[in-house]
């Protein structure tokens, strides 16, 4: 691996390969994990995030929180980090070092959304576009301050579920001749929706397969016979672990002991191959 290349080049050249899968991860220790299974890439949601500092996903964290994970999951991984940027933490100056910072904390690539601030969960009701020439302005500022060409600006816009289809295509398409190197349609209901999407705006796009969302469960696969060329999993891993952690604190609570989930756990062994650990041997830092 050519350690001095750009991850954003990296990232790009896994996707001119085929559709890539890119799982959340909501820590370094679980971004490592990512990397162990083999995936090409590891996305940073601001909603997991959020999630794992108590917050609900409406904005809360600053700029300097979102790059102190970006900079642990991006060393601990060693993976191109796709990044959410909600609203780009401001106006148009705020994107542009959001950007700048973004990729010093070692991301591969950021998305913007359109959506007013505070925002909300793209798969809930209730959310509010900013004006297409604002977005429009966010997305020239990004592409503008990014430090290095392969850098991928990610255009995401809301409006499928907000004005409809039609008018999320127009502002993606905007988004794209204002230098967004990928557009992320975002809460689309159906596979139909993602293949009309598709064809009307042509190029790099990301596809986002949450769950107890707004979208069906689609498979890779279907993705990419429509012309995606990223598939993120934001909270997947979290609610995975989440819902595991509370079933077993419940168990605990009964019976008093962790006897009976032992078989459940990751042992220490596992977790000190997952860390590259031998006791007793100097610990590599990861470069």
């Amino acid at each position: 691996m050519n350690t001095n290349e750009h991850p954003g080049a990296r990232l790009r050249r896994a996707m001119s390969s085929g559709t890539i899968m890119c799982p959340g991860a909501f820590n370094a220790l679980v971004a490592r994990a990512v990397a162990q299974a083999g995936f090409p890439a590891v996305y940073v949601s601001g909603g997991a995030t959020a999630n794992s500092a108590g917050y609900p996903d409406v904005g809360m964290l600053t700029l300097m929180e979102m790059c102190r994970t970006i900079r642990e999951i991006s060393t601990a991984s060693n993976l191109p980090v796709v990044v959410d940027a909600d609203t780009g933490y401001g106006e148009v100056e705020m994107v542009g070092r959001t950007v700048v910072e973004y990729a010093r904390a070692g991301a591969a690539a950021l998305h913007l959304e359109d959506q007013v601030f505070p925002k909300r969960c793209g798969h809930l009701d209730g959310k509010q576009l900013i004006p297409v020439d604002h977005m429009v302005d966010k997305i020239k500022a990004a592409s503008d301050h990014r430090p290095d060409e392969s850098f991928v600006v990610i255009a995401r816009t809301d409006a499928a579920s907000v004005t409809g289809i039609e008018d999320a295509i127009e502002r993606a398409c905007r988004y794209r001749e204002a230098g967004a190197d990928m557009i992320f349609p975002e809460g689309l209901s159906s596979v139909e929706q993602f293949e009309t999407f598709s064809k009307a705006c042509p190029g790099l796009l990301l596809a986002n397969m949450t769950e107890f969302g707004k979208t069906p469960m689609i498979d890779v696969k279907t993705f990419e016979g429509m012309g995606y060329d990223l598939v993120i999993y934001p909270v997947t891993m979290q609610r995975v672990a989440m819902a595991a952690v509370s079933n077993r604190l419940a168990q605990l609570a009964s019976e008093g002991t962790a006897e009976h989930f032992i078989d459940a756990m990751q042992t220490r062994t596992e977790l000190y191959d997952l860390l590259d650990y031998i006791p007793g041997e100097p610990w590599a830092f990861p470069h």
